[in-house]
């Protein structure tokens, strides 16, 4: 029998939010708002459930702390953007007049760079310091790891955004480089002591530089509040009141600031939902929420629970959803809203069924009245929408993207249908040269005589076989000519042309991406997406033809209105992405198991855990729609006869089932007539240019 979940109950003393003589800057707050706007004395947690008004509620802090005698400039505001900072703070100005705009407000980020340009040089940091982004950071890593050459062996060396990467979740969450390495690169486990003389080569050049980058800038900052009483003594003491805003997306050494800031005194109100604790990957952790009563004697904790978004139907469902979680607040969201439909799960028989029902239903609520702009598709993983997008350009339903890269413009998507291009049109000199530079030991220099060469002998279908490379490349040439050839022969099946075109190419490709990414499987996945798209067109040409006319790009150029229409477009995001938004109408797509949650995170309780408030960030965007879908089947290929049998995510269990409403969808598909109109006359379009310019 699982565990039972752990669940932290706190009791707070209620008011009467209608109390009379109640002061202007608390009009309007509910019971449990005005109690976290108003509380005093031991740090605060103000657990906010999805919906429930946090950011009015933190404003309407700022304004109370204001109104009652704390000197603005000695407020310290922390956010996750520097947009929300200015939000809060414009909304404080209305309520409490100008005086709100002394607070000091922005991100973390922002305010180390701050204090540190003010007291750096007293701990040995020249205030003219140079930040770098993470393209620079990475760049300097790159040099460090040339110049001890650790990389010139027979054995794999990590790549420097991997050293970067691991350089900052190191900082930032505190664990070990060897926790790191043995949870997340296992691979690289024996170069620990190689990757350790970089990070120290790395920090040299900094020192020497007076360069810092995004890691640096907190932890300095830690630094100074815990290895110097003097300074941290004087930082401290620079503010009466620090709030923050999102606290359940800090991490551990966020957390460590806010200690040596605030100590244990009640100078301190954080403010989120540990239900929305979904950036791990960013080095968030959730045990900042969970741990906020043991880190701070004498915390108080209120919870807001009545939401302001979404439909009575909809919070039953979320809130079953939630109340699995192994560990959390308790909280039981509830409305006011009365009405509205339970939310559907939609069983499909497989993704183009999704698919269809999705832009279907669409359109369907588009016609009732619906704004695109307020849909919304949701989905774990970019690479899931790839055939919905497909499907969207196909119909004409202008569409943004939020999260990932757009499917088709992503590099290693791209390389792959080079592949197909140059097998169409030899002469397609731009994808001869993407391919080439892929190939190990040919550069540019290489590429280009190659080109020349081809077009030397009027490119013809064998003439990059009969160039000769320079021995380094020989292998890498073989290799290439030996695959062309077998595309240029295989023999036609009965289905799924251009997905075997596809899995062809990747006999080679796979490999160079494993070499060139240390993470290749995101990008694997989205090359197992590109052939199941491919298998439903009948010729490599139809295929290319159909993403070249119709690329699934959010372009406002889709929409089949005027100006007055331009912004109404539909959005697609990840879960992630959509973190802080609502829309009237959310689907959210592949809820399978592998899918959501992702295969990889199922082995580990505290990923699982993760992922289910990831769902239920996406289910939670809706106010008075929503639609889950899964597919039954998953094809290896849309023709083929392979298939496995899906199993819906775990986390619509029969409890959360029974809070909506079923919906299996029949099949109902049509086919297109056939085309009997007469053969065209043939037509020269070549000759009847050259007619027009005179050639």
């Amino acid at each position: 029998m699982a565990d039972a979940p752990r669940v932290y109950r706190q009791r707070e003393r209620q008011v009467d939010a209608r109390a009379e003589g109640a002061p202007d800057h608390l009009d309007g707050l509910n019971d449990e708002q005005r109690l976290a706007a108003t509380a005093s004395g031991a740090p605060l947690l103000i657990v906010a459930g999805a919906g429930t008004g946090k950011t009015r509620t933190l404003v309407h802090r700022v304004a109370h702390l204001i109104e009652t005698g704390v000197r603005p400039e000695r407020i310290l505001l922390l956010t996750y953007t520097r947009r929300a900072a200015q939000e809060m703070l414009s909304r404080a100005e209305r309520l409490v007049g100008s005086a709100s705009r002394s607070v000091q407000g922005g991100t973390f980020h922002a305010t180390a760079n701050r204090l540190l340009r003010r007291f750096g040089p007293a701990a040995g940091l020249p205030g003219d310091f140079t930040i770098m982004d993470q393209g620079d950071a990475e760049d300097l890593m790159q040099i460090a790891r040339a110049t001890l050459g650790v990389a010139q062996r027979n054995k794999r060396f990590p790549k420097k955004e991997t050293l970067q990467y691991l350089y900052s979740r190191h900082v930032n969450t505190e664990r070990s480089l060897d926790a790191l390495l043995h949870d997340e690169f296992p691979a690289f486990v024996d170069w620990q002591k190689d990757i350790e003389r970089v990070w120290g080569d790395y920090t040299r050049r900094k020192a020497e530089r007076n360069l810092v980058d995004y890691d640096d800038l907190l932890l300095f900052w830690a630094l100074m509040l815990d290895q110097s009483p003097e300074l941290g003594a004087r930082i401290a003491s620079m503010h009466d009141h620090v709030l923050v805003d999102e606290y359940q997306d800090t991490n551990a050494l966020q957390s460590r600031i806010l200690r040596g800031l605030c100590g244990a005194n009640g100078r301190l109100t954080v403010v989120g939902d540990d239900a929305q604790s979904v950036y791990s990957f960013r080095g968030a952790t959730v045990r900042n929420m969970l741990d906020f009563p043991a880190q701070f004697t004498g915390a108080r904790v209120v919870t807001l629970e009545r939401n302001y978004r979404s439909t009575a139907p909809i919070l039953d469902c979320t809130n079953a959803l939630i109340s699995r979680a192994s560990e959390r607040y308790s909280k039981r969201l509830w409305t006011a809203r009365t009405g509205g439909e339970k939310p559907w799960l939609v069983a499909a028989r497989d993704e183009s069924q999704q698919t269809r029902f999705v832009a279907d239903r669409i359109l369907e609520l588009h016609e009732e009245g619906v704004p695109l702009r307020e849909m919304a598709v949701l989905f774990r993983a970019g690479y899931m929408s790839a055939d919905l997008e497909i499907e969207l350009a196909r119909r004409k339903i202008p569409f943004d993207k939020w999260g990932g890269l757009r499917f088709l413009e992503a590099a290693h998507v791209k390389d792959v249908l080079a592949f197909l291009r140059i097998l169409e049109n030899p002469r397609d000199e731009v994808s001869w040269y993407r391919i080439l530079l892929l190939m190990p030991g040919i550069g540019e220099t290489t590429a280009r005589a190659a080109i020349e060469t081809m077009a030397q002998l009027a490119w013809d279908s064998g003439a990059f076989g009969r160039y000769a490379p320079p021995p380094r490349a020989r292998p890498a040439h073989d290799a290439l000519v030996a695959l062309l050839e077998a595309m240029r022969n295989a023999t036609p099946t009965d289905y799924a042309q251009v997905s075997a075109d596809i899995a062809r190419v990747r006999t080679m490709y796979d490999e160079l991406l494993r070499d060139k990414y240390d993470r290749p499987e995101p990008r694997l996945a989205d090359l197992d997406q590109l052939q199941v798209i491919a298998a439903g067109y009948p010729s490599r040409l139809e295929f290319l033809n159909a993403i070249a006319l119709e690329p699934p790009q959010g372009t406002q150029d889709l929409a089949a209105g005027g100006a007055d229409q331009e912004d109404d477009v539909l959005v697609l995001s990840t879960a992630h992405s959509a973190k802080g938004r609502e829309w009237d109408v959310v689907f959210v797509i592949w809820a399978v198991d592998g899918f959501f949650p992702l295969a990889r995170a199922i082995g580990d309780d505290d990923q699982v855990d993760e992922e289910r408030r990831l769902m239920y960030v996406a289910m939670t965007r809706a106010r008075n729609h929503l639609f889950v879908t899964y597919p039954i089947h998953t094809y290896g290929t849309r023709r083929g006869a392979d298939y496995t049998m899906d199993q819906l995510s775990r986390f619509l269990d029969r409890g959360v089932r029974e809070t909506m409403e079923r919906v299996a969808l029949g099949d109902n598909d049509a086919t297109a007539p056939p085309d009997t109109s007469p053969p065209a006359q043939p037509v020269d379009l070549r000759a009847l240019l050259r007619g027009r310019f005179n050639a």
